[in-house]
């Protein structure tokens, strides 16, 4: 049988997919030269990293370009950091830039791919050790820094998804040094306190420096380690830290955490509402079901005729003894034609039945006489006819 052809658009879309299931594609650390240097209007940069023996095409969205600290131009050898996606339109792979920097600053990168792979060899990363976020859960820690977009977003986010949440912020420095101490101990804290049932993780973004806390071995084994869940946002929904490899979730933005983590009590009362209406429709049914059943059940012989049953068994018990009737007239026929014709064989085979033709039975005592010479002179004997029995002497 031949196979079904596909179309590009699906093998395309395939390819696709199958790049984005690949994490080491989502978070890849790049050195060439820059070529085809293009800075369109709307803020994005394209261009061609390339090296001596080949070239991969790049873009670097608006939001990101900020963080750079030099202008980007033709020939200019740069570090990049992105992730490898395929443009499905153009079946073309590209790289879609977070930060770049360039060549002779990548110290930090390079710490942070050898610790990751360290990290991911001991299985900090592994889902297995992923721990379920709580449904309804009464107290949301908070690790932050105390002023910023962040915690207001977070805040004003959950309270909008329900009002009754219960948040505990707890103060930490998000950048500089020392910072990945504070939040290693915050951590913690919320565990031995038992302070939370979810913990969020959050700053906004920055470069590569500003979120270094969040790629130190001592906060990823505190994440690690913490019995309460905890959902990781740092940085934007392009930036990627050790802490969102180790995290249980991560968010792409801080308030999409406090969305992850709050559930939203107009949606559940909808659903509880919608439940309750399943619920009262199938309950409706199931009564009709039964209902119906039970009218089944008495429109049933059993219930409109009940010796009905017992009337059957009675002609059935009758037919039987007819039957038995029968079979005894049938072998009392049978044994009196046997008896007849063994009477008839006996009749034929008696010695009674030649007197009827003029002989005589001669007896001398009781015992038949075959012979003259069981005579003597003056005996006595008996002589049976047909019709009676006289004694005779012998002269």
């Amino acid at each position: 049988m031949k196979p079904e052809p596909i179309t590009v658009t699906y093998l395309n879309k395939y390819i696709k997919e199958k790049v984005a299931e690949d994490e080491y594609l989502n978070n890849v650390f790049v050195k060439g030269e820059i070529s085809n240097f293009k800075h369109h209007y709307t803020g994005h940069m394209y261009f061609t990293l390339k090296d001596d023996a080949s070239l991969i095409k790049c873009i670097m969205f608006k939001s990101s370009t900020a963080t750079l600290n030099f202008v980007p131009k033709d020939g200019t050898k740069v570090l990049v950091l992105g992730t490898v996606s395929v443009f499905e339109r153009d079946g073309i792979y590209q790289i879609y830039v977070k930060a770049m920097k360039e060549d002779g600053i990548g110290d930090l990168y390079k710490q942070y791919e050898e610790l990751k792979l360290k990290l991911e060899k001991e299985g900090l990363f592994d889902k297995s050790a992923k721990q379920k976020i709580p449904l309804m859960p009464k107290t949301i820690g908070v690790l932050t820094s105390k002023t910023g977009s962040v915690v207001r977003d977070i805040i004003n986010v959950s309270t909008r998804r329900n009002p009754n949440v219960n948040l505990r912020i707890f103060p930490i420095p998000v950048q500089g040094k020392g910072a990945e101490i504070e939040i290693a101990n915050a951590i913690n804290i919320m565990n031995e306190q038992k302070l939370a049932d979810i913990l969020i993780l959050a700053r906004g973004g920055g470069s590569i420096e500003d979120l270094w806390p969040f790629n130190e071995e001592i906060t990823a084994r505190a994440i690690f380690n913490s019995k309460i869940p905890i959902i990781s946002a740092v940085g934007h929904e392009t930036d990627f830290t050790i802490a969102d490899f180790v995290a249980d979730l991560r968010a792409p933005t801080p308030s999409a955490a406090a969305e992850l983590a709050v559930p939203d009590i107009a949606e559940l009362k909808r659903k509880i509402e919608t439940y309750n209406q399943r619920y009262k429709i199938s309950l409706k049914k199931k009564i009709e079901f039964m209902k119906m059943r039970y009218q089944k059940c008495m429109a049933s012989k059993v219930f409109t005729d009940p010796t009905s049953r017992i009337k059957e068994e009675y002609i059935k018990l009758d037919l039987k003894i007819k039957e038995m009737e029968n079979l005894i007239i049938t072998k009392v026929k049978d044994l009196k034609n046997t008896a007849i014709e063994t009477i008839s064989k006996l009749d034929t085979l008696s010695p009674l039945k030649t007197l009827t033709r003029g002989y005589v039975i001669a007896q001398k005592e009781g015992k038949a006489l075959k012979s003259i010479k069981n005579l003597e002179k003056d005996d006595i004997i008996n002589l049976r006819f047909i019709d009676g029995e006289k004694q005779t002497k012998v002269l």
